[in-house]
């Protein structure tokens, strides 16, 4: 098997069926039109449709969606179900009304082996987001078993800040940093006295 990607590692160009909720209808999604745009990739794996914690998931995502796409990301959910289960799930689930981002078929796991969420025993993928930068790099994931649930909000705050520190390279943020917080300008005078520095 491939190895998976690593941060800090380029992705190789990904294509993905999709269902689009806001045409109500199929199409593609692929890297290199989002690098062509210069906008930042948000790639939300989860394990199935029809499931339970999944509906929840999407759901806080979409309340995040504008928030996110006004800061230039593109946003992805992906499983290996067909393009085909997506539009029925969506069409059905009520918790999914709001879900405006496209939905990924991953249904060979492909892409899930990629990123190394593809659970071999299951076929389905792991609850992991990726983000990738407009270069196409992949500079942040998270990973969780099937039975915990994310949250948006830091996924919002995370964005925030990868998107803060591509235009300030020689600053930090520090844990739980929101946007217009303190951030950090790593140097010999700063070593032991990071107390200080955020007072």
């Amino acid at each position: 098997m491939a190895e998976c990607l690593s941060i800090g590692q380029t992705v190789p160009n990904i294509e993905m069926e999709v269902y689009d909720p806001v045409k109500g209808d199929f199409g593609k999604i692929n890297l290199e039109d989002t690098k062509g745009k210069r906008q930042w990739t948000i790639l939300f794996f989860y394990p199935a449709d029809f499931t339970f914690v999944c509906p929840t998931e999407l759901d806080d995502l979409a309340d995040k969606y504008k928030e996110l796409k006004d800061l230039g990301c593109e946003v992805v959910a992906v499983s290996t179900d067909t393009k085909f289960s997506h539009m029925a799930w969506h069409q059905s689930e009520k918790l999914l009304t709001s879900v405006k981002y496209p939905m990924g078929a991953d249904p060979t796991g492909k892409v899930s082996r990629m990123f190394g969420v593809y659970d071999e025993n299951t076929g389905l993928a792991l609850r992991g987001t990726f983000i990738i930068n407009p270069e196409g790099k992949l500079i942040a994931s998270e990973v969780n078993f099937y039975n915990v649930g994310r949250n948006a909000d830091e996924l919002l705050r995370k964005m925030q800040a990868n998107i803060y520190l591509a235009g300030h390279p020689d600053e930090v943020c520090p844990a739980g940093w929101k946007e217009g917080e303190k951030t950090l300008k790593p140097s010999a005078k700063l070593v032991g006295k990071v107390y200080e520095a955020l007072r």
